[in-house]
Parts: structure tokens; C-alpha cells; sequence
């Protein structure tokens, strides 16, 4: 397993840098705030590009029937971290990536200003792998350790009944032993 550190620059050590230009300046407010989601492109399938040409504006509507719905969205994440425990980082922490849409935690609006998006691939129907969840706690050691983090949550905590991820089969224990704040 790797043990990543986030550096000054707002990147994680031995992650894939995949850059996506679906990011803007972070407001002056400081990352406390984590949001776990889960993502799979097509749907329920895994191990494609999909999600990475999602977040990088390269999705073509014509490569899968659902993608002529999604393809013009201008989303990312400031995180993915495949089926195999690869992690790519799409945006820096110290940028604001647009993951939460309209989100609300402890009555402050717009999650994305103060959180960091990490994605999952996976669907609210499956279990996640044990190597996902092995580099989601090094990866959230490292967040804890470089910013004031508060909270991890998930999407549906702060978009609630718009929003289901990162879903029933999310195993929270698993991540609750190994994080400062949950």
C-alpha cells in the first residue's frame, strides 16, 4: 500500500496526475471538509475511460448510448481511485473542483469551496474492493495531515435526496478505524 503525503502544490505523491481543466480558483476558505462519491461510466460497468474522459471534456456522445445525456457536462473530482487502487488525481487540493453541485454541510452551502471530492469507482449496487479502501485511508491520512479537515462524508450527506453515493454498500467502518474525523 502506498503511504502518499499531499505536498505544498496541493498534490498527492505517487498519484497519476491526469489534469482537468473542470476546476476554478478556491475562495479563501480552507479545506475541512471530505466527500466520498462513487462513479462508474458506463454505468455499473468498470475498467474503461469513461470517467476520465468525463472529467477531462473527451467524452464522445456517440461511444455509449448513456453518454449523449452527460457527455456536455463540465465535472471532476479532485480525486479517482479505481477498482485496482490506482489513484489519479484530477485537480489540486488547493483548487476547487467541481464534484458537489448543489450542497449544503452545517448550513454552508456550496461544499465544493471548502471540501475535497474523492470518487470511487464503483455504483451504489456493489461492494467496493479491499484495495480501494486500502488507498482511500492512506489517502485520507495524507488530506487529514495537510489540511483542518472537520468531516468525511458522502454525497448524499450534503445533496441529500438528490444524491445516493457513495451508496449502501459503502463500508464506513472500514474508514472510520483509520480517519481522525469522520
Amino acid at each position: 500500500m502506498n503511504a502518499y503525503a499531499i505536498n505544498e502544490k496541493g498534490y498527492a505523491t505517487e498519484a497519476q496526475l491526469i489534469a482537468s481543466p473542470n476546476f476554478d480558483a478556491r475562495p479563501e476558505q480552507e479545506v475541512i471538509l471530505i466527500v466520498i462519491h462513487n462513479i462508474s461510466l458506463p454505468p455499473s460497468q468498470y475498467g474503461g475511460e469513461g470517467i476520465i474522459k468525463l472529467f477531462t471534456n473527451q467524452l464522445q456522445p456517440d461511444e455509449h448510448p448513456y453518454y449523449a445525456k452527460i457527455y456536455q457536462q463540465k465535472v471532476s473530482a479532485h480525486f479517482l481511485i479505481l477498482r485496482d487502487g490506482k489513484l489519479i488525481q484530477f485537480v489540486s487540493c488547493l483548487d476547487r473542483a467541481w464534484h458537489a453541485g448543489i450542497s449544503s454541510w452545517r448550513g454552508r452551502e456550496r461544499c465544493n469551496d471548502f471540501s475535497v471530492g474523492i470518487e470511487l469507482e464503483g455504483s451504489d449496487f456493489e461492494v467496493f474492493e479491499p484495495t480501494q479502501y486500502e488507498t482511500l485511508v492512506s489517502l485520507l491520512a495524507a488530506i487529514n495531515n495537510a489540511y483542518p479537515i472537520q468531516a468525511i462524508v458522502g454525497h448524499s450527506d450534503i445533496a441529500p435526496g438528490r444524491k445516493t453515493d457513495p451508496g449502501p454498500h459503502f463500508d464506513w467502518q472500514r474508514i472510520s478505524a483509520s480517519a481522525t474525523v469522520i
